[in-house]
């Protein structure tokens, strides 16, 4: 019988990155730097995509898990950064459901506003909140393509019990998606 795995990794630089990174993240714009930096070193290494996020315990104000985009060095249509920090978030806490009873609430940072498909991870993660920085429309103009979401996603998502607080650090995140076009990134789902 043949074996099927799938195995994906943060780059390495991202573990270097947090040695020298503070051991709690008090407040959002402090998460929010954190996620930026991500996405920033990703492009500059050539890792992925301009994209950065992480969750974080809020009651503690830990990072549990980082991401960062790696659709096209995993070859991996899937691996953008929020779908890995989720991914990891719940690998690390040892529950499918990172809002499950009796758990902290837990809050996903992401560098820029979730695309479709992070849209649908987002409701099915157990994530209390979401923090975006950079809005859709920073991303579609550099050429990404968002996919179909819903006009009033936010409303539905806090329809859902998850708060969304939007433009934190937008400045600073969408300079990044402006930077990976510059420098002739890889516009990986263009239409």
């Amino acid at each position: 019988m043949q074996v099927f795995k799938v195995v994906l990794e943060l780059p390495e630089w991202v573990g270097k990155v947090l040695e020298n990174a503070p051991s709690m993240y008090p407040t959002i714009e402090a998460r929010m730097q954190l996620v930026v930096e991500l996405s920033r070193r990703n492009v500059q290494y050539e890792t992925g995509g301009p994209f950065g996020a992480a969750i974080f315990n809020v009651q503690t104000n830990q990072l549990v898990a980082p991401g960062v985009n790696l659709v096209v060095s995993a070859n991996c249509s899937i691996a953008h950064a929020e779908v890995l920090a989720i991914m990891l978030a719940q690998q690390r806490v040892g529950h499918w459901m990172l809002g499950s009873s009796g758990m902290s609430p837990y809050q996903l940072v992401t560098s820029a506003e979730p695309c479709a498909m992070c849209l649908g991870a987002v409701q099915w993660a157990g994530v209390g909140s979401l923090v975006c920085g950079a809005r859709e429309e920073d991303a579609r103009r550099i050429g990404l393509d968002e996919g179909l979401k819903p006009t009033h996603w936010v409303e539905g998502l806090q329809g859902r019990g998850i708060g969304v607080i939007q433009d934190i650090g937008r400045e600073e995140a969408s300079s990044i998606l402006f930077q990976y076009h510059e420098r002739g990134g890889i516009i990986y789902n263009g239409r």
